[in-house]
């Protein structure tokens, strides 16, 4: 089975957009860009690529209430394809970035990072208890390790 898997590393072109559905969960969707500089001929060449991100649940809230427009930051997560109709009732579609991960970059800035009240978190199903038994009594996913 073929793995679908991106990282794009670029900056905020917009606001984050955070929505919600009729079920309550969080949705949002922002752009990137992407640049490249090469050399052709000896001459430097930039190219710019745009993306739009959708990040769901939590993780799409934190987005929102973190991120700006302007701001550097790393995007994991798999490349999807929609269709939809626009105004005119044409069909088209889309490509985007359903992100699994989103952070700040730190290569040129720093970031400070707020952990969310117990209560808030997480994705998906229940918690697990720490590996080995370990911390007292915390709980966190048993695939992520707390920070």
């Amino acid at each position: 089975m073929a793995d679908n898997s991106i990282t794009l590393v670029g900056n905020l072109t917009r606001d984050p957009e955070l929505r919600f559905t009729t079920g309550g969960r969080g949705v949002a969707s922002f752009g990137i860009a992407v640049g490249r500089r090469y050399q052709v001929n000896g001459e430097w060449q930039e190219q710019t690529s745009y993306f739009n991100i959708v990040a769901w649940g939590q993780l799409g809230e934190n987005a929102a209430s973190s991120l700006t427009k302007g701001m550097r930051v790393v995007v994991s997560g798999r490349l999807e394809q929609r269709e939809y109709q626009n105004r005119e009732g044409e069909k088209r579609t889309a490509i985007e970035i359903n992100a699994d991960e989103i952070g700040p970059s730190l290569r040129w800035a720093t970031a400070s990072v707020e952990r969310n009240p117990r209560g808030e978190g997480g994705q998906g199903g229940g918690r697990a208890p720490s590996a080995g038994g370990q911390g007292g009594g915390d709980y966190f996913p048993a695939d992520e390790e707390p920070f």
